[in-house]
């Protein structure tokens, strides 16, 4: 089967953003080659207006864009950037006047940012008010004094702070100033989800609303919210049956009230539980719990702590190994006849030392001497003189006495 080609179609485009970043739009290059930062002058519905590119020439499928687009007129010139310097200058004299004007017209508004147009025949004028305001004769007497055409427009207290910018409480600039093309929508119940506390000022953002990013992680706690059985719920576990006290989704964590226990409730994993009443209501009738036996197949070990148990299992039994190692090529010490005997006393079954089956880790050693030891000498034949050979192995479960003259074991 074949397809229309014109389903295929692709356009050059480049985007650009305006004063304040935020929303990007897509231009027509009409034949320039734009790099990201080239700041360039485009015809928009307002007018020409000044802006800089944030990606070159792409080609994107005309599904992607909406036709026509608007052109980019040509690459800023010198006389163009003093042209937005002058503007900016230009705003700044017109917010001090038009607050001025604000006070004595006595309107109940508060100005927010003033943009002139690349051409400076257009003056924008934005403010926040709690009420609706009838700012004719405002309007009037701005154009008078700014010989301009004026157009004021209220707006909500995100866009101020959009418009404003500025730090949240995580430290960073505000998300709204620095890349949310627009506002998404954000409830209560988001923070009710992700079990935050409903206080509004730690909720909430510095234009006073809910914060933005809420919204970013809800889609998974969604999904953890399913893996979990909710509060109050009753549920089977392998100690017995017993009622939800809280959860904690992010752990995959959850406490139960036992019947038979209920001033002590315990953890469990969420696979370690068998929901039988999600969420609040009334115990189903002709209930009966099943004897603990029965409930065992519960008792499962998460994949995470069981990759964590392996990964120490191998770990305590390279630790065995090379201790048993360096024990057996560890060099005998002068004097310390009395020390290994009774080490190698324990090491096979003495009392202290005995290692009970599933024990894991090397046995303890205890350090009898704390006098330096020479090496061993390899050859027999090489003793000095007057040192002592080591017991027979018949009498090492003996304690043998001391004798006065510096700890050395009696002969």
């Amino acid at each position: 089967m074949i397809q229309n080609s014109e389903e295929y179609s692709v356009t050059e485009i480049v985007t650009i953003h305006f004063k304040g970043g935020g929303k990007q739009y897509y231009f027509d290059p009409c034949g320039l080659v734009l790099q990201p930062g080239d700041q360039v002058v485009v015809e928009t519905a307002r007018g020409m207006e000044f802006g800089q590119c944030v990606s070159g020439n792409t080609e994107v499928e005309d599904t992607a864009v909406v036709q026509p687009l608007r052109p980019v007129v040509r690459l800023a010139t010198p006389e163009d950037i003093q042209t937005v310097e002058q503007n900016r200058e230009k705003e700044r004299r017109a917010f001090r006047i038009c607050e001025e004007k604000i006070r004595h017209h006595g309107l109940d508004m508060k100005l927010v940012e003033v943009e002139y147009s690349f051409e400076g025949n257009k003056i924008l004028f934005f403010f926040t008010s709690e009420e609706r305001v009838d700012f004719r004769a405002l309007v009037k007497d701005l154009a008078g004094t700014l010989h301009a055409r004026i157009e004021l427009r209220q707006i909500g207290v995100r866009d101020e702070a959009k418009m404003l910018g500025g730090l949240g409480i995580c430290g960073r600039p505000f998300c709204c100033a620095s890349f949310l093309d627009e506002f998404q929508p954000v409830s209560i119940k988001m923070a009710k989800t992700q079990s935050l506390s409903l206080n509004p000022t730690k909720i909430s953002g510095t234009c006073g609303r809910l914060m933005c990013c809420l919204k970013y992680e809800q889609e998974a706690y969604e999904e953890l919210v399913k893996q979990c059985p909710k509060v109050e719920s009753f549920v089977e576990t392998p100690d017995g049956a017993g009622t939800v006290s809280s959860v904690s989704l992010l752990r995959q964590q959850v406490k139960v009230r036992l019947d038979r226990a209920p001033e002590s409730p315990k953890c469990y994993h969420s696979c370690e539980l068998n929901v039988i009443r999600n969420g609040k209501g009334k115990r189903p009738e002709g209930y009966v719990e099943p004897p603990l036996s029965q409930l065992a197949y519960l008792r499962q070990t998460p994949p995470e702590e069981e990759r964590a148990l392996e990964g120490m299992e191998e770990f305590t039994a390279s630790l065995e190994t090379t201790f048993f190692q360096e024990e057996l090529s560890a060099p005998e010490k002068e004097g310390e006849g009395k020390s290994r005997s009774r080490r190698h006393h324990r090491g096979r079954g003495g009392k202290g030392g005995e290692r009970r089956e599933g024990q894991t880790g090397a046995p303890r050693q205890e350090q009898t001497e704390e006098k330096p030891a020479s090496p061993k000498p390899q050859d027999q034949g090489d003793k000095p003189a007057g040192e002592k050979k080591p017991r027979s192995r018949r009498r090492w479960h003996r304690r043998p006495k001391k004798q006065g003259d510096g700890g050395q074991p009696a002969g």
